[in-house]
């Protein structure tokens, strides 16, 4: 019996207001023989695919079932009727050579929620008309997984070879959910099990003194750093999205960061930062405030075995807008992120309570004010890799935003490329291009710097 985090327990509530927690990629394939000259997808077959690679990934033939109060949280159990079919599907054709068209389609797919009594996941399939590429829109539920565990997914639906192993569809029969005698025994194991913990560690006073002075120490400063500045990019938000891509390579990047003692996630925070500096310009307002950014941290190399799950802290990150030079800017940032590295950073989700703890919750994200943006910076796939004999020539991510959020970015390295997307709330921040082009001026000033003198 799997039981959810309180991580994925909190992942699940801003749904409820309306806040979708969907992440996920877009892939382009080139080549292959996904379109046959008649112009029509084989969706059947790669249905069958798809559907032969999930004995390598249960999770997404489980949905999340919620016990009765007493039961304890709730937990994974198998669907009992799964179909490909409600999760695998193609749509019209559209034209991928223009990216922006392309991230239309995405956006309107985005749109459409995930059914709750279904896994909570889905793969869409675009050919371009001529077909010649086909992309892949790959949505999962942030209860699911998170960054570096979506990436670990990957390679179960794709192929390291290009022409990978052809699994069969194996017989599936789901487990039963779990009795109610069930759901009572395993909860007072795991209130047990906690009270052994707690008693445990009361026998190491030295070891609670420590974690709870480091704990302490990094919410006070927090709370020292006071309030995230007003902007408009801070207003409740709805669930209609903007995107806007940009590409560098993953060598310039290693490039910028080694040159200046940085590191690449720094590098993305300073060339975000000049996007929002551009905006801001162009909106008339203020260029020179100090944003907050709320940066997700992954705790995944403290756990045994394979990237599962979420299992995340974060650090909030102060983006001087006010500097305008991007080497300076950097430099700041560097500086900053390497002193915050080095605090305790608990994982996220650390309480769980009930419908009162839920509303709280719900009802201060659209007032919060620690911070003003979100960047997520997932390192991907190092190799190419592949489906049914066509080759990933590019991934973008897709990241989530909630509360008064209104934009955010997401970048994701995948075979020595870096690719940097923009997402923004269509009614609060539709302007992603000028953040966009802000983050591509600024990548190119920072790679200029290494070839002064």
């Amino acid at each position: 019996m799997e039981r959810l985090t309180a991580q994925d327990v909190m992942t699940l509530w801003p749904d409820e207001a309306g806040w979708p927690q969907d992440i996920g990629l877009v892939a382009l394939l080139d080549g292959g023989d996904l379109v046959d000259t008649d112009g029509r997808f084989p969706i059947e077959e790669v249905q069958a695919s798809i559907e032969a690679r999930l004995a390598l990934v249960p999770r997404l033939r489980q949905i999340v079932f919620v016990p009765r109060w007493g039961l304890g949280r709730p937990l994974w159990v198998d669907a009992a009727a799964f179909d490909i079919r409600d999760h695998v599907h193609a749509v019209r054709p559209a034209d991928h050579a223009d990216e922006a068209r392309l991230l239309a389609v995405v956006e309107e797919l985005h749109r459409r929620p995930l059914v709750r009594s279904r896994p909570l996941w889905e793969m869409w399939f675009v050919p371009e008309p001529a077909g010649r590429r086909t992309a892949i829109y790959l949505r999962v539920h942030h209860v699911i997984a998170d960054g570096p565990a979506g990436v670990a997914m990957l390679g179960a639906l794709f192929d390291a070879a290009l022409h990978g192993a052809v699994l069969p569809v194996e017989p599936w029969i789901p487990a039963p959910v779990p009795t109610v005698t069930e759901l009572v025994v395993d909860n007072i194991r795991r209130r047990r099990a906690a009270i052994v913990r707690m008693l445990t560690a009361c026998l190491r006073p030295v070891m609670i003194v420590s974690r709870v002075r480091g704990t302490w120490s990094s919410a006070r400063k927090m709370v020292a750093e006071g309030r995230a500045p007003r902007s408009s990019l801070n207003r409740r938000i709805g669930a209609a999205r903007e995107f806007a891509v940009v590409d560098v390579e993953l060598g310039t990047m290693h490039d910028i960061s080694h040159r200046y003692g940085a590191k690449i996630n720094d590098v993305l925070l300073t060339a975000f930062a000049g996007g929002l500096r551009e905006l801001l310009r162009g909106r008339g307002e203020p260029d020179d405030l100090e944003l907050r950014a709320v940066v997700p941290v992954s705790l995944h190399r403290e756990l045994p075995g394979p990237a599962r799950g979420n299992v995340l802290g974060q650090m909030i990150v102060p983006l001087p807008l006010g500097i305008d030079d991007p080497v300076r800017r950097l430099a700041a940032i560097a500086a900053d992120t390497a002193t915050r590295k080095r605090a305790v950073r608990p994982r996220l989700g650390a309480v769980v309570g009930g419908p009162i703890v839920r509303w709280s919750a719900l009802t201060m994200l659209p007032r919060q004010r620690m911070m003003n943006t979100y960047v997520a910076d997932v390192p991907g796939p190092p190799a190419p890799l592949f489906f049914l004999g066509a080759d990933v020539s590019k991934m973008i991510p897709v990241v989530a935003l909630m509360g008064n959020i209104a934009v955010g970015v997401g970048a994701l390295s995948y075979a020595g490329q870096v690719t940097i997307t923009v997402v923004g709330d269509s009614a609060v921040c539709p302007e992603v291009d000028v953040i966009a082009h802000g983050v591509a001026r600024t990548l190119q000033a920072l790679e200029a710097s290494l070839y002064r003198n």
